[in-house]
């Protein structure tokens, strides 16, 4: 089984990807940092799977469509897409700078939109498949203080439940995580203890319980909210 995980580096991702590897499944991943995806290539050799590592900036359509192709080229075939990769940059919609939601819009949404147009017409082929969307639960709440990230979120889970749609006739399969507070570095410095937050192990676990539920069922989509926040 092959899989394609965006933003594998860190937090979610990362957790995806080593649930993933460790579970036999090749991997196709990406990032800016290439330091850092060589590193994590190298942490996840005793898995023994085949693992694709390439450097692409996902806010760059260039970029994203030159992984694709290359991904298509090694791997042939693709089982799981996850489209992880996003960024969350604070402010008041009012009083940002236009360019603070092209940003996210184009990490947040437009990335996933080319990678899944992309490999959701080879699943559409071969009648089989999986995406998987990182959304947030900025994707239905409004976050305080993050009007344009929850804009983007908002977006990204209006383009899920497109392509769930479109792909369910093939036998296709879309699937949307929206998870809340998850210790990723992104919560770096807080004074609140860790176990009042979502794991990201807890949503790599998530996935791939969905992703071992029978032919016929799609979970269409899930919410992991802490307990006490």
């Amino acid at each position: 089984m092959n899989a394609i995980i965006t933003g594998a580096t860190k937090g979610i991702g990362r957790a995806i990807a080593i649930k993933l590897a460790e579970s036999g499944y090749n991997l196709a991943i990406c990032s800016r940092n290439k330091y850092d995806m060589e590193q994590f290539t190298q942490d996840l050799n005793y898995t023994g799977v085949k693992i694709i590592a390439l450097q692409a900036d996902c806010s760059v359509k260039q970029e994203v469509y030159g992984f694709c192709d290359e991904v298509k080229g090694q791997m042939g075939t693709i089982d799981v897409l996850v489209n992880n990769a996003g960024t969350y940059l604070p402010g008041s919609l009012l009083d940002e700078t236009d360019d603070i939601l092209q940003k996210q819009l184009d990490l947040n949404l437009n990335a996933a939109y080319y990678l899944s147009k992309y490999f959701g017409k080879m699943m559409r082929e071969r009648k089989s498949g999986h995406i998987f969307n990182i959304c947030s639960i900025a994707s239905k709440t409004v976050v305080e203080n993050g009007g344009s990230y929850s804009v983007t979120k908002s977006a990204l889970l209006s383009l899920n439940d497109v392509l769930r749609a479109e792909l369910s006739k093939y036998n296709v399969k879309v699937t949307a995580i929206l998870p809340g507070s998850t210790l990723t570095s992104s919560w770096e410095g807080t004074d609140i203890p860790a176990e009042r937050f979502v794991q990201p192990e807890d949503i790599a676990n998530a996935l791939y319980t969905i992703l071992n539920l029978s032919a016929g069922v799609n979970v269409d989509e899930i919410v992991l909210k802490p307990l006490q926040f």
